[in-house]
């Protein structure tokens, strides 16, 4: 069962905007909050670590893709949504002389603006693009489950889906790099207990499936733990936050994005998808008491990208630019779904579970992290 924290005043941290509803959230001497000082001190470190060295160190990852890459057509592959940090990835690849692929997965929530960035980037940096269309009747029934189940991460299943995709991507291209616009200044403080799920959980998402009725993942394109130990330790392929190897800034590229690919920006982290906004919107506060914009907005305040202020501005307005948005998104939720407004209604009040409720990889998962822990310190 997930338990969720509903508090009429929250104690609100005064360095970020996490608060006191936020699970195992600790507030020091100074007031600030665990979260906030644990990701200040990783960035300390980091900075200490790479700061002065960070030029060379993207330039030794650029040369060492490219000298692997000679006498191929790609040598790496880039996942892209449509958002704008794996299009910044994608503008920076090809900017540094290297030659990518860009891989996309569609699993049918894409809104028309995700749509048209991509079509644009592509086109203006003059790349191949490979999109995988993800059967809709079987990925809707797999998300039915997951709705049935009452577990928190219905993104799991897009989640392990374009992971899956980009590491067969890489292995067909023969590349053992994935750059992606994952990075600590957008996106570097950790994610609370209960708020996602191991990505890599494809047991989860069978089990899960079987025990609501759901298909058999026949073309669901799937990854699981001992996939991904093969890929990443017997293959050795590198799944590379990218823009970690610069100075990134979310403003910054932006503007650029803007001005030079005619990109439309989002109003949030993750909107491109239209179940993406719709999910962090409204079914995360109205059913588990969740705003993840109170994560992605503290990362911004604590790694300098945003004001405190403007921060909590933000917070206090709709995840929706416009009442009408969230109208328009919950009518197309419904309509895709085929759900009425009953069934609506009878998901958000419905029992909440938790996903270690059913078969997971987790443990594995914990158990191969310490192997590979102790390996290392023993070199």
């Amino acid at each position: 069962m997930t338990t969720q924290i509903f508090q009429q005043n929250p104690r609100i941290c005064p360095n970020c905007v996490m608060d006191s509803t936020v699970p195992d959230i600790i507030f020091n001497e100074q007031a600030d909050c665990s979260y906030c000082s644990d990701f200040s001190a990783y960035l300390s470190k980091k900075l200490l670590r790479e700061n002065e060295g960070l030029m060379d160190n993207e330039q030794r990852l650029v040369e060492q893709i490219k000298r692997e890459g000679r006498g191929k057509r790609y040598d790496c592959v880039i996942g892209i949504s449509g958002g704008i940090d794996s299009s910044w990835a994608l503008v920076k690849a090809v900017g540094l002389g290297l030659r990518p692929l860009a891989v996309h997965m569609d699993n049918g929530w894409n809104s028309e603006l995700a749509q048209s960035n991509i079509a644009n980037l592509v086109q203006n940096l003059n790349i191949d693009l490979h999109t995988h269309v993800i059967d809709w009747e079987e990925y809707r029934g797999l998300m039915q489950a997951f709705f049935d189940a009452g577990v928190i991460d219905i993104e799991l299943l897009y989640d392990n889906a374009m992971l899956a995709v980009n590491y067969k991507a890489a292995s067909k291209v023969g590349t053992r790099f994935i750059l992606s616009g994952s990075n600590s200044a957008t996106e570097g403080m950790v994610m609370p207990p209960g708020w996602n799920w191991y990505k890599f959980d494809a047991r989860n998402i069978r089990s899960i499936s079987k025990a609501h009725g759901g298909p058999k993942a026949k073309s669901f394109p799937s990854i699981g733990t001992v996939a991904w130990a093969w890929q990443s330790l017997a293959r050795r392929v590198r799944w590379v936050p990218f823009l970690d190897y610069a100075n990134y800034s979310k403003e910054v590229a932006t503007k650029e994005l803007v001005e030079k690919l005619s990109f439309k920006p989002y109003p949030y982290k993750h909107y491109e998808s239209i179940f993406t906004r719709f999910y962090q919107g409204f079914l995360l506060p109205e059913k588990f008491g969740v705003d993840k914009r109170k994560l992605h907005l503290s990362t911004l305040v604590v790694s300098g990208q945003m004001s405190r202020n403007e921060a909590m501005q933000k917070l206090s307005e709709s995840p929706y630019p416009s009442p009408q948005d969230c109208v328009d998104d919950r009518a197309y939720f419904l309509k895709k779904l085929r759900w009425s407004e009953s069934d609506l209604f009878g998901y958000l009040g419905a029992e909440q579970r938790s996903h270690s409720e059913f078969n997971s990889e987790y443990a594995l998962y914990r158990f191969l992290m310490k192997v590979r822990k102790i390996l290392a310190t023993s070199r």
